[in-house]
Order: structure tokens, then sequence, then C-alpha cells
């Protein structure tokens, strides 16, 4: 008798069970519309449709989704990033590999054109990419006599990966060919101490490029890839595909459901991405066997430096080359300005949010010893640089006042919040200086 009372109450149970389930649905339609809206500050069934993946909300800042390397050997850079398109709206990456709007050399096309080289690592094309689509620079130098009708057009000379003498030699090679600079500035600090310590490590001179990027193409054209760093390619790869097709299927979501869930995934495929790379980049940089018949010559040290030794060759050949680099411009009349960069892992007053740090720091990386014993090292070359009037900008307190998150990663590089004030930052500064030289000018 109990079953068939229980036989007759599942239809009531099959319907109770079916309003809550379009409850929930309705529930969480509603909550993705919120979250949508919080988001993209649009509502999303009368939302403008994408026109590319960079407006979907998805961050994919350093995904490559149509090749996994993207360095190629440069007889004089030593490394640049391979021809392509950009997933950002109006860039791509040029003729020379940088990100930028436009080929190199390039010249100008109207009289009242300024022409900004910026120089550096990735963080100084992070500064540049911004730069082009907000004109923060501009606006400061506006405010200055003569540069009220200017044109300013933001060139980046910058590669993620660049240290110097990468920067003199790629300031030098274009002058050669003829590209016109009215200013230059120059972004680095960074990857002169991490990146150059880690060429240290390995026993390769610290003034070659970075063993991080020349070491794995080295291997590449030997043929002489670990097993590991193989199939870790084969990870990326097949990530790669469901970015992909997750980024195709976020396009076409009719419920906001559909684009939050979409979303969630593609984001957590994105992280899987990029800790997929970190661990090819370890990989791929170990050498399988020594190998004397290498197509590509390295200069290489019989024994690794040790560490006083080390930075302060490091922090002469960072100071060295911008005192170069001011000479070149200098006899010019282009004014050049040296931004040494902040990094997280060189202690200042700021104090970091606990959600920031568990982005910004990471205990395995090599960068945070190189950063703690480099930076020191920069600044007792700052009194040379100064002797030497280049016009320096110590950035590295910059974040202090903030309790906002501005790193993006366990590296050195910033948000958009880190960017504007990095940004603004660099502007002030500049029309600062310029301020107190015009009246020397004059003279």
């Amino acid at each position: 008798m109990k079953d068939l009372k229980f036989l007759k109450n599942i239809p009531e149970i099959l319907k109770i069970a079916a309003i809550n389930l379009v409850l929930l649905l309705v529930f969480i339609e509603l909550g993705s519309l919120g979250w949508y809206y919080v988001k993209h500050k649009q509502f999303f069934y009368t939302r403008q449709k994408p026109q590319d993946n960079s407006a979907l909300g998805i961050n994919l800042e350093g995904v490559r989704l149509n090749q996994s390397i993207v360095e190629r050997f440069h007889p004089y850079f030593g490394f640049i990033q391979k021809p392509s398109s950009d997933f950002r709206p109006g860039f791509k990456v040029n003729n020379y590999g940088f990100i930028s709007p436009h080929d190199y050399p390039f010249k100008k096309t109207k009289p009242n054109q300024f022409i900004i080289g910026v120089f550096g690592g990735s963080v100084a094309s992070g500064y540049a990419i911004f730069e082009v689509q907000n004109q923060v620079l501009a606006k400061y130098l506006k405010q200055l006599p003569g540069l009220q009708d200017k044109e300013f057009v933001i060139l980046s000379f910058a590669t993620g990966g660049y240290k110097q003498p990468q920067q003199l030699l790629i300031l030098n090679y274009f002058l050669a060919l003829g590209q016109e600079l009215d200013m230059v500035v120059n972004i680095d600090g960074f990857n002169e101490v991490a990146l150059a310590n880690l060429n240290n490590q390995n026993k390769i001179d610290i003034a070659m490029p970075s063993v991080q990027h020349i070491l794995p193409l080295t291997n590449l054209a030997n043929n002489s890839l670990s097993l590991q760093a193989m199939k870790t390619t084969i990870a990326i790869q097949e990530n790669k595909a469901k970015i992909n097709r997750g980024l195709e299927n976020l396009q076409n979501c009719k419920l906001a459901a559909c684009d939050a869930l979409t979303s969630v995934y593609l984001q957590n495929l994105v992280n899987n991405y990029r800790k997929d790379v970190i661990w090819f980049e370890k990989e791929r940089g170990k050498t399988t066997e020594a190998d004397g018949g290498s197509a590509v010559f390295i200069n290489t040290k019989n024994a690794v430096l040790k560490d006083d030794v080390a930075f302060d060759r490091m922090a002469w050949n960072w100071a060295k080359s911008s005192i170069f680099m001011n000479k070149v411009l200098s006899a010019s009349n282009v004014p050049y300005f040296h931004v040494l960069q902040p990094n997280q892992y060189h202690q200042t007053k700021r104090v970091f949010s606990e959600a920031e740090k568990q982005i910004a720091f990471n205990q395995e990386t090599p960068y945070a010893k190189s950063v703690e014993l480099g930076y020191p090292a920069l600044f007792e070359k700052l009194p040379n640089l100064a002797k030497n009037k280049v016009n320096v900008l110590n950035a590295v307190n910059i974040f202090d006042k903030t309790k906002e998150i501005v790193y993006v990663d366990s590296c050195c590089h910033y948000n958009e919040a880190g960017e504007v004030i990095f940004s603004d930052y660099i502007g002030r500064s500049i029309l600062e200086k310029l301020r107190k030289e015009s009246p020397k000018r004059k003279k």
C-alpha cells in the first residue's frame, strides 16, 4: 500500500522538482546578468557583439593562440617575436617583431607628429601599448609650450626578455636606418638583474641576451629539446585548442549563465596554459648534452661569478648602456628618460593585501633573490648616471600608497590599475624635468 501511495505521489514530486529546477535556473540567470553588468558595464541581452577576443573579458595576455613558440633568432637583436597578428585591436607584431600599430622605420606623415620611442623589456612593451591606447604622456606633454598641437606617436622598441645592451644596440640600429625620434623613454632594471643572473648561473656571459630565450632557440635549432619539454608542448597545444573552442562558444552564448560559466571555464584553461608555459620555459632551457657543433655561438664562462662580482658587473652594464644611449640621443638634442621600474621583490614600504600576495609572489621563483641583491647594486650606479646627465626616473616606490592590486603575475607585470599609476608617474615626472630644463635651454 505504501508503494502505491508513493507511486501516486510521483507526479507531484516531479512537478515540485521541475519548479525548483526552473527557479534555480532563473536565479542563476539573474545572478549571471548582474555579474555580466558589473564586469562589462552593459546589459547582456542588449550588449554590443564583441568584434574580437579582447572584448570577451578573458585575460589573454601572453596566450599564443596560433603558435606556441613565437621567438625567432635575429642577427642583431638576439631574438624577436615572429611578425604576426595581435589580439589587441589596432596592434600587430610588426616587421621587426615589436607590438605596434606601425611597421618600422616609421616615417612622419604629418609635420606636427612627435615620435616617442619606448625601449626595454615586457614592462616597457606593456607601457607602450597602454600609452597608445590612453595617451597619458601626451596629455602631460601638451602642457608644454610648442607641444600643444602635436600629434604624439608612440613607437615600441621593447620586447619581453630584452635587457641591456639590447636597448642600446636596437637604438643605434634604427637610428642608422633613419628612424626619427623626438623623445626616448627607456624602462628597465628588472631584466638587467633577474635575467642576467640566470645567465650567470648557467655560465653564460651576463651581457649576452637572456638565456631563457636564446638557449631554448639554440636547443630547437640543434634538435635537442628534452623529453619533458616535448610532453609539455603537447599539453600546451591541447589546452590551446580548448581555449580556441571556448572563445568561439563564448561569442555565441545566448544566455548570461552560459557566458558566466564559459568565462570561468575559459579563465581556468588560460591559467593552466600559463602554468604549462612556465614549466615549458624551465624545461626547454635545459641542455640534454654538451654540443660543441652547435650552429649558434654564445659567449660562455668557465665558472659562475660570485654574487657581489656578478651584480656589480650587471649594474655597470646597465648604467653604461644607458649613458651611451643618452650620449647618442643628446648629439641630436633628443630628450632621453631612463625609468627604473618597480618590482614586488624589491622591498619598499608597500603593504600587500593577502589577495595580492597570492598573485604577486612565488617562493620558487629565481627572480626574488636577483632583485633583492640586484636593485641595491643598481642604486649604487645612480650617482654615475646623474654625473653623466642622464634623466633617471626612479619608480620603485610608486605603488607604496595604493591599496589596490597592481601586479598581474609573480614576475614583474602590472594590471590596468598598475599601468595607470605607472604611466601617470612617468608623464608627470617627464613634464617636471622638461619644465626645469626649459629655462636652461633658452639661455
